[in-house]
């Protein structure tokens, strides 16, 4: 109810100048009791325990400044980044733009970040809290060898992380996607599954909606052989549905509600991929519990929000992990890992 009244004013600032007040807000502010582990909703993916299938997606929290106050507020776990290996600033502004109609984002932000020596130094601080942690690394835009930057990521993050997610699916960075190409998602994977060692967290691997059914068999059959923890699906997507907002011509991803319809789509297509092998986390178009549970049915043993938290606020992961457990309850699950996939 507090969000409600604030949101206006919230609103009526530039989108990254707001997003930034929130993030000071939640970092500086009271921090809320950790989700219980073994409670009704607790699964386990990739050997990691989950309080509860929902967590904040990367990109909100990107130098891993709130991840107590994240955690606090109920999500099962966060994810943060995206992080370079050195400090970069993005792309030139405006680069966030909010489509209040549509209830969704365009963003081409270009991994800004404080670089991977500052945010390894503030996530060791909260070492021993609790609490699952994502670290999503990527690749610094100037780069030359952008393999090599994932590996140097990999080799840094992943005594802080438990579990890295490696994101080649931002539109933002030119040329980054084209890492999903069969050759070079091969080499990099190889890379990084070097640089963590055989003790190291799982990796997972952050994918686009938009790919082709080829991509999709190619990526599904690269993740398998690797023995990946899991597959994020996905990203904002570069293609634009019928939108009623004034941005909606705007350059960068997109994400929010008009991605709900992809999102889904592009699971189902992975779970179909991977027979079911293969863990996936389910992104994209995620606002009340009824997305997230259908996302889980369609295959998702894991689900993330962000967009929907600049609409909803703070309160939205308590009202998502209270209705789903109502919902698993209501079909007659006993638990989230028996309800994946089964639509």
């Amino acid at each position: 109810m507090l969000y409600s009244l604030l949101r206006p004013a919230l609103f009526r600032l530039d989108p990254e100048r707001a997003h930034g007040l929130a993030v000071t807000a939640l970092r500086y502010g009271p921090k809320g009791r950790l989700a219980v582990p073994g409670g009704p909703l607790a699964t386990q993916v990739a050997g990691i325990a989950f309080p509860n299938p929902l967590g904040m997606a990367a990109g909100f929290d990107k130098d891993a400044q709130a991840v107590d106050a994240l955690l606090g507020l109920g999500f099962g776990f966060v994810e943060v980044g995206s992080i370079t290996p050195f400090a970069q600033g993005g792309n030139p502004k405006p680069r966030l733009f909010r489509l209040e109609r549509d209830r969704a984002v365009i963003n081409r932000m270009g991994f800004n970040n404080g670089g991977a020596e500052a945010a390894a130094r503030r996530i060791a601080t909260r070492a021993g809290r609790g609490g699952v942690l994502g670290i999503n690394i990527g690749a610094n835009k100037d780069s030359r060898n952008r393999i090599a930057d994932y590996a140097a990521m990999t080799s840094a993050m992943a005594p802080l992380a438990t579990y890295l997610a490696v994101n080649v699916s931002s539109p933002n960075t030119p040329g980054l996607r084209a890492l999903q190409d069969e050759g070079a998602l091969t080499e990099l994977l190889a890379a990084v599954l070097e640089a963590r060692g055989a003790q190291g967290p799982p990796i997972f691997l952050k994918v686009a909606p938009d790919l082709q059914a080829a991509d999709i068999e190619a990526i599904a059959r690269i993740a398998l052989d690797a023995k990946l923890g899991a597959l994020i699906v996905g990203n904002t997507t570069i293609s634009r549905p019928p939108l009623a907002s004034r941005h909606g011509g705007e350059a960068g991803g997109l994400s929010g509600q008009p991605l709900k319809p992809l999102a889904l789509a592009t699971l189902r297509l992975f779970r179909e991929a991977t027979g079911g092998a293969m863990p996936l986390v389910g992104v994209g178009g995620i606002a009340t519990a009824e997305d997230a549970w259908q996302r889980i049915r369609a295959g998702a043993s894991l689900v993330q929000i962000y967009s929907a938290f600049t609409y909803r606020g703070p309160g939205i992961a308590r009202d998502i992990v209270r209705g789903l457990e109502r919902l698993m309850q209501r079909d007659g699950f006993a638990s989230i890992a028996e309800a994946v996939g089964n639509e």
